[in-house]
C-alpha cells in the first residue's frame, strides 16, 4: 500500500467513504475503487489530491504541524520584507520535507 492509499484508508476509518469522496471532490465509488488499487484511470492527480488533503508534517524549525502547501510556500524565491520569513526560508533549505530536497536526492 502506497504512502497516499494509507492516507485515503486513515481518513475513511475516522469517517466514511462517503464523507472522504466528498471532502475529496469525487465519488464513494472512486474512493473504493482506489483503497483496493483498481482505479481505472491514472492515478497520479488522485494522490497528490489525497495527500494535498490529509497529509501532515511536523516542522521542525516551528515544531508545529503543517501541510504539504506550507512547506512549498517556503521553496521559492528568498524574502526580503521579513526576518522571520528569511529565517523560516533558510531553514526550509535544509529541511527533510522540502520538496526540492527530496527530489534532488532521487
Amino acid at each position: 500500500m502506497s504512502d497516499w492509499q494509507a492516507l485515503l484508508r486513515q481518513a475513511v476509518d475516522a469517517s466514511s467513504r462517503a464523507a472522504v469522496g466528498r471532502e475529496l471532490g469525487i465519488s464513494r465509488t472512486s474512493v473504493s475503487l482506489l483503497l483496493v488499487d483498481k482505479y481505472p484511470a491514472e492515478t497520479d492527480l488522485m494522490a497528490a489530491r489525497i495527500i494535498e488533503r490529509y497529509a501532515r508534517l511536523d516542522c521542525p524549525h516551528t515544531g508545529q504541524t503543517v501541510t504539504p502547501t506550507h512547506c512549498r510556500k517556503f521553496t521559492g524565491q528568498v524574502p526580503s520584507s521579513s526576518p522571520v520569513a528569511l529565517r523560516q526560508w533558510r531553514a526550509c533549505r535544509v529541511c527533510p520535507h522540502n520538496p526540492e530536497t527530496k527530489e534532488n536526492a532521487s
